[in-house]
């Protein structure tokens, strides 16, 4: 059997959600499946790091879809072509796009529809190509699979698709996300804070993680208390925001607010395994997985009590009203002060953390893909 994927997201050192779930569930297929044939589709050069398999096939797709415009063309003229050329009996689309006009079977990962919602967090051009479409997509696909309840909830209630045709497969954590030694944790502390145990968001800069009310709960708790933590931001800044700015700028413990950029996945190991707490305050998530990071670091949880993360996060987290200032940092007051309240969250999420790895998301994708063909 010969299936293409559309790996076009797996980028080396940048590897996003969707990146990681295309990664670590296609490492396992492809080597637990050497007798089917996989052709990887991507749209630029790719490293050979991905290629983890003898059976892989990877093909380099012109041109490099990172635009509206760009991806019909990719999907529609480049995509449809190499099914039509390497005879592919099934794409699967980690990232939920795919081609109207093929005739190959269809398996769609669609995440979540964080732009149904969001719509003004999105250029003009990008919104209005996922609210077109989306939809189609959808519909065109022979089967979807989504990483939570939630997520197949909004997309049956979004799209009018069928509850049969959509299967949950949550996402896992890599194994380097680990408890770390005390030593150790000791050092990454000195390198990032002067040794102060500190609160981390891991994410995108984005304005639908919450940033503005992340550092607004984060002021208030320095103000309200004598617990001189920091608070590290590990991410992105590409959607950085000129409220954003304003609302940093207002702070009055800004200068203790330290920004890290996008880490490599050595470094992430480490910042999340050495955290006091994570703090994952979104408005929208499809799943969360610096929840599911933290859990297996045995590092407690803040996060939101809307969308996936409840779903999640179940009881291993203290779980907040993203949209209340006070909430957010009433819990960050909780934890900094319940070293009782603390523990019993890491036993909690050490049990909840079972239910969630890549080896399982891979199996149960590859019953999806039995499925369907």
């Amino acid at each position: 059997m010969k299936i293409a994927v559309n790996t076009r997201l797996l980028i080396k050192n940048k590897l996003d959600g969707i990146g990681c779930f295309t990664f670590e569930t296609f490492t396992r297929i492809t080597a637990q499946h050497p007798e089917h044939e996989f052709i990887y589709l991507f749209d630029r050069p790719y490293d050979k790091s991905f290629i983890t398999s003898s059976n892989i096939i990877p093909v380099v797709l012109k041109p490099q879809a990172r635009h509206p415009f760009l991806f019909v063309i990719w999907f529609e003229y480049a995509v449809k072509q190499a099914l039509k050329k390497y005879k592919a009996d099934l794409f699967i689309s980690p990232d939920g796009y795919t081609s109207l006009s093929t005739k190959t079977k269809t398996l769609l990962v669609i995440h979540d529809l964080n732009f149904e919602h969001y719509p003004e967090y999105l250029p003009w051009l990008v919104r209005h190509y996922y609210k077109y479409f989306f939809p189609r997509f959808a519909r065109k696909a022979d089967h979807i699979a989504t990483v939570s309840e939630f997520s197949k909830a909004d997309i049956i209630k979004q799209y009018n698709i069928s509850s049969d045709k959509i299967d949950v497969i949550y996402n896992g954590a890599n194994d380097g996300f680990k408890p770390l030694e005390h030593t150790l944790i000791t050092k990454v502390r000195e390198k990032y804070t002067n040794g102060r145990p500190y609160f981390l968001f891991v994410g995108a800069l984005h304005p639908r993680k919450n940033i503005v009310n992340l550092l607004k709960s984060y002021d208030l708790f320095r103000a309200s208390t004598n617990y001189n933590f920091p608070l590290v931001i590990a991410g992105f800044k590409m959607w950085w925001t000129s409220e954003m700015e304003k609302t940093l700028k207002a702070m009055s413990y800004k200068n203790d607010v330290i920004f890290c950029g996008r880490l490599s996945s050595d470094d992430l190991y480490l910042i999340i395994g050495s955290a006091y707490a994570m703090v994952y305050v979104s408005c929208f998530e499809g799943f969360g997985i610096p929840i599911l990071e933290a859990f297996y670091c045995n590092v407690p949880v803040i996060t939101s009590n809307v969308t996936s993360m409840p779903e999640i996060a179940n009881d291993a987290a203290i779980l907040v009203n993203p949209f209340s200032v006070d909430s957010i940092c009433n819990a960050m007051k909780l934890i900094a002060s319940d070293e009782a309240l603390k523990q019993t969250l890491i036993d909690k999420a050490n049990h909840r953390k079972k239910l969630f790895s890549w080896d399982k998301t891979a199996s149960l994708l590859w019953k999806v893909i039995e499925k369907i063909l």
